[in-house]
């Protein structure tokens, strides 16, 4: 008789050239596997900011419910009620776009210099040094008319010019929290009788970030009741990802 429950966020941001937050917000869904024998009624308890007090809720908005869930008592005190059906289902999503925990700060310096284009990229981890990011793709715009690169990358993870991306593309495959990694390259420029203006795209980010919401949401309980009084056992993982997450050059 067990419960697997799965926060599963997806962060968006996009920050301008000046280091200005223009977007932040959270896409979060959580998923329930359930193994629950007979009709049982579940209670499910999050740090919701209409049940607790300011400082420690979290304002989740948007949300929609499974089929399952009774939307009255919701509706009447935050309680979100169910009899779970077998096997997995996605018991709710919901949007957060206040205090959002932004994983990661990226600090990139680009400077144009007559035929070559010079970078300095920062890479810091937010998150406690307890946790990891795994799978990151840092991808760094060039110009169309790159020809060749130099990188080196000091800290975590290697970094190669793409170009049938017009990219630096840095994957790093673990990077411990409160850590930082970063990079430097000089893009040599092809000689051009009328050289078009670059149009600078961002810097986007790809990562996965297990046991970390950058929403804050908690899973406060998730109770069982259930004639026969079994015991149950209950597992929550969280997850962020990113979802947009770009940064102006």
């Amino acid at each position: 008789n067990e419960a697997f429950v799965d926060v599963i966020e997806s962060v968006n941001l996009l920050v301008s050239a000046k280091g200005t937050v223009l977007r932040a917000d959270v896409q979060g869904q959580i998923v329930m596997r359930s193994f629950l024998s007979g009709m049982p009624e579940c209670k499910f308890g999050l740090n919701d900011k209409l049940l607790l007090d300011q400082a420690s809720g979290v304002e989740i908005a948007d949300c929609q419910f499974h089929q399952c869930v009774r939307l009255g008592r919701f509706d009447v005190d935050r309680t979100i009620s169910f009899i779970p059906p077998d096997g997995e289902f996605e018991l709710m999503r919901y949007r957060a776009a206040d205090n959002v925990n932004l994983p990661f700060k990226v600090l990139p310096v680009v400077r144009e210099r007559g035929r070559q284009v010079e970078y300095e990229v920062l890479v810091k981890a937010n998150f406690s040094a307890k946790l990891s990011a795994s799978g990151m793709v840092v991808t760094i715009p060039t110009p169309p008319s790159a020809t060749t690169c130099r990188i080196k990358v000091s800290g975590a993870g290697k970094a190669k010019y793409h170009p049938e991306e017009n990219a630096l593309v840095w994957k790093i495959s673990r990077l411990q929290g409160l850590q930082e990694t970063s990079l430097t390259a000089v893009v040599d420029l092809a000689a051009m009788s009328k050289p078009a203006p670059w149009s600078r795209p961002p810097i986007s980010l790809d990562f996965q970030v297990l046991m970390f919401t950058a929403s804050g949401l908690l899973v406060r309980f998730l109770k069982v009741f259930e004639k026969a009084n079994y015991p149950s056992v209950k597992w929550v993982r969280y997850m962020t990802k990113a979802g947009s997450y770009q940064i102006r050059i």
